[in-house]
């Protein structure tokens, strides 16, 4: 930091297991990525190139150099995932891994109908190449999914082998875990979070009021995904009660009761 303050919440160093920040990048060119780690660097852990936009991205391989140098993994979005297993082509895309030499790959099912049982395969089979996060929940604004099941379809997601499960949300916020209007379904998080680690959860939440909710419900060191790359040192300041939404949210922590 460029400076002290005190009574600032403690944040988890990298390489982390919580306070994850996951940025998506969207088709950043190779100059804006290297713009975007110079600022920001410090305060992402992995970034996700979204949906299947790696399919049409100019340069892709020295893009991803530019990331890997810099110490930071990147994965494939989840719906490139599902539109390989569609088309019965799971070798080409366990390939399309290794060509790219990718370390992280995303499991979901948000786009097509496929049986769990089905899904855990994947998953397990995956893990054995690289360290997999699963997403549970649909991009179908119509489909809810009760709280019940998400910690089912959670719980097995982790057996098979998925290193974190994401909380589905797109990239608008307004699916999943959230209502159309952004706002959080926090009864089916709270539930969920009593059967499931938080530190197992990356809670998908582009919106800064959604951001804003998890950091004061699980701390500074929440797991968040989605991330645009312009609002991730907004998101540090968040975490840090250095923005007026959680200006004394900390403090207050810091008082006797």
């Amino acid at each position: 930091m460029n400076y002290t303050l005190n009574s600032i919440p403690e944040r988890a160093t990298k390489p982390r297991e919580r306070g994850f920040t996951m940025a998506m990048d969207k088709g950043l060119s190779i100059r804006e990525v290297e713009d975007f780690l110079e600022v920001a660097g410090d305060y992402v852990d992995i970034v996700k190139l979204g949906w299947a936009t790696s399919f049409v991205t100019p340069n892709l391989k020295k893009k991803l150099e530019v990331y890997r140098a810099a110490g930071i993994p990147t994965y494939f979005g989840g719906t490139l995932f599902e539109a390989f297993i569609v088309r019965n082509q799971f070798d080409d895309y366990r390939r399309v891994l290794d060509q790219y030499e990718m370390t992280f790959a995303e499991v979901s099912d948000g786009s097509l109908e496929m049986a769990h049982d089905e899904k855990c395969e994947y998953i397990a089979k995956l893990s054995e190449q690289v360290t997999v996060l699963s997403e549970v929940g649909s991009k179908d604004a119509e489909k809810i999914i009760p709280p019940y099941m998400w910690i089912k379809l959670m719980k097995a997601e982790l057996e098979a082998g998925a290193w974190k499960v994401i909380g589905e949300a797109r990239e608008g916020g307004n699916v999943g875990l959230f209502r159309s209007t952004g706002e959080v379904r926090s009864g089916l998080v709270e539930e969920i979070l009593t059967q499931i680690p938080f530190e197992k959860i990356l809670w998908e939440a582009p919106q800064k009021a959604q951001q804003v909710w998890f950091i004061k419900l699980l701390g500074a060191n929440v797991n968040l995904g989605n991330i645009a790359p312009s609002e991730v040192i907004p998101l540090e300041t968040i975490r840090l009660g250095l923005r007026g939404d959680t200006f004394s949210h900390f403090l207050d922590m810091e008082k006797p009761c």
